[in-house]
């Protein structure tokens, strides 16, 4: 049977006399008496693109998930969150209870690190391109003949430039460390590689392959914290253990089935989005709900 699925899409959010401070792909967040309130809306990218429709229940899904691999990173970094319940909201925000109710996280205000922090413990998505092109990623020098898929001798850090709108793009870890400094870029890559192996060491109890994921980090009080989402089927690659073949593309528990979706349109991955078919959007709400069954 399919997980069950809420009906309910909230895409945007807008609340009178609050302001709110930025509106990413995915989160709308607001000033909360010296704190970041974030609002998980159920809205979907794909390749950097905004698609129209919303996936029921998905902001809900990715607040649980990130609360879950928070609480088991916390030894190793720090992180933003300070709440997840509305009652400890400023006042004027409790009149939107309804909304906000297991979709927000009240957070530390950090000032954000300019990269993105990827791991990949597999070879997929940009990274399998860039191999076949050049038998590297991101100026990695991988072995000779991996297939698609494959898991990689190693977990490597590929950092990533954030974009607010259009492409993250895959950079060099010489190019973070010019973008952010070399000590910090190196203090990054042992965070995020250090989280990456825990995790997928802890997805393997629960048949899930983690092929890889992304993270980013700030600083608050002078120091390094995690921040925005973690180990989230919008930021990582989830794999059945149970179905893994090498050699090809694998079912997943992420908006992967979205993309492949949109791999068969003859789209060019611009604004406008193509519209996406109710069964599309129902199937990729099964996706979330089933990782959220796993890491719950």
């Amino acid at each position: 049977m399919s997980p069950k699925t809420e009906r309910l899409t909230v895409l945007t959010t807008d609340f009178e006399g609050v302001e709110r401070v930025a509106r990413g792909k995915v989160r709308d967040m607001y000033a909360a008496d010296g704190n970041l309130l974030i609002v998980t809306t159920d809205r979907i990218s794909a390749y950097d693109v905004v698609m129209n429709e919303g996936i029921p229940g998905k902001g809900k899904v990715l607040t649980k998930i990130s609360t879950f691999w928070f609480d088991r990173m916390d030894d190793i970094v720090p992180n933003h969150l300070i709440s997840t319940k509305v009652d400890d909201l400023p006042a004027e925000f409790l009149q939107y209870r309804d909304i906000l109710e297991d979709r927000i996280m009240l957070a530390k205000r950090a000032k954000s690190i300019p990269i993105e922090c990827v791991v990949r413990g597999y070879i997929s998505g940009s990274g399998w391109k860039e191999y076949k092109a050049s038998g590297t990623v991101c100026g990695i020098k991988l072995p000779s003949n991996l297939k698609e898929s494959e898991r990689l001798p190693e977990p490597i850090f590929t950092p990533a430039t954030k974009a607010d709108e259009g492409h993250d793009e895959n950079i060099s870890f010489d190019t973070a460390a010019e973008i952010i400094g070399g000590e910090l870029a190196e203090h990054l890559r042992s965070l995020s590689i250090a989280i990456y192996q825990r995790a997928a060491r802890e997805a393997e109890k629960r048949g899930i392959i983690i092929a890889d994921t992304k993270m980013e980090f700030g600083i608050y009080n002078d120091e390094v914290i995690l921040i925005d989402e973690l180990l989230t089927p919008d930021s990582s690659r989830f794999w059945p253990k149970d179905e893994y073949r090498p050699g090809s593309s694998q079912k997943s528990f992420d908006k992967q089935f979205l993309r492949d979706y949109l791999e068969s349109l003859d789209w060019d991955k611009t604004p406008p989005p193509p519209p996406l078919p109710e069964e599309i959007v129902q199937k990729t709400a099964e996706k979330y709900q089933e990782a959220l069954r796993l890491f719950s």
